[in-house]
């Protein structure tokens, strides 16, 4: 799949006037590194079709438009937000350090919270954590100081959520169930927030679970 092509002419309609994060890779046809990274680029634009859009422009056919982002090598990824250049790298990118670069801008789900969020209003004592792994998967590895309610008994311990001292936070083991149960719950009109890729997410921020003997 080749990415949407931008140059001089489109630039502004395209780039400075979306509405969506863009992230624009400054490439050439000559350029090895640039075809090493077109698979994580074509991948990447699959996975947030709809929340952001990612654009090749060809740094030998807008050679000004290059000039004035600063392009000296190739390839090169600056993200725009609201017309504006908000970050950028170079180099042959994998498709995660890629997502890294317009990850802050993407439209967030209804309720989503990261986990560096997480820890800082449970850290406040704002909030309060519950872990919806199966039981046995709790008591193997948790995050200190949440409470077991599994996923399938949620939607009838509703009661038990409303009863915790401060708003409660959802989470799983990658985010994803959490993330359904709470759009689901929304819809229905009542809000509840999750953590955003769960306690993977979690342990690769560098937050530790409690693992008890």
């Amino acid at each position: 799949m080749a990415l949407p092509s931008v140059t001089e002419a489109n630039f502004e309609r395209e780039v400075l006037q979306s509405d969506l994060p863009v992230l624009v890779e400054f490439g050439a046809e000559w350029c090895g590194p640039c075809k090493v990274v077109a698979p994580e680029l074509d991948a990447l634009a699959a996975e947030l079709k709809g929340k952001a859009k990612v654009v090749a422009v060809d740094i030998d056919r807008s050679p000004m438009l290059a000039q004035q982002m600063g392009v000296r090598s190739v390839p090169a990824f600056v993200v725009f937000n609201q017309g504006q250049p908000v970050g950028g790298k170079v180099g042959a990118l994998k498709r995660n350090e890629l997502r890294a670069l317009i990850e802050q801008f993407l439209p967030r789900a209804a309720g989503a919270l990261k986990p560096n969020e997480v820890q800082m209003l449970f850290k406040a004592a704002k909030v309060s954590l519950v872990d919806v792994r199966e039981g046995p998967v709790f008591a193997r590895a948790h995050i200190e100081g949440a409470v077991s309610i599994p996923l399938e008994e949620i939607e009838t311990r509703l009661a038990e959520l409303h009863m915790l001292p401060t708003p409660a936070v959802l989470y799983c083991r990658a985010g994803d169930k959490t993330k359904e149960l709470a759009e689901k719950l929304n819809a229905s009109g009542l809000p509840i927030a999750f953590m955003e890729g769960g306690v993977l997410a979690w342990e690769a921020a560098g937050f530790r679970l409690v693992r008890p003997s």
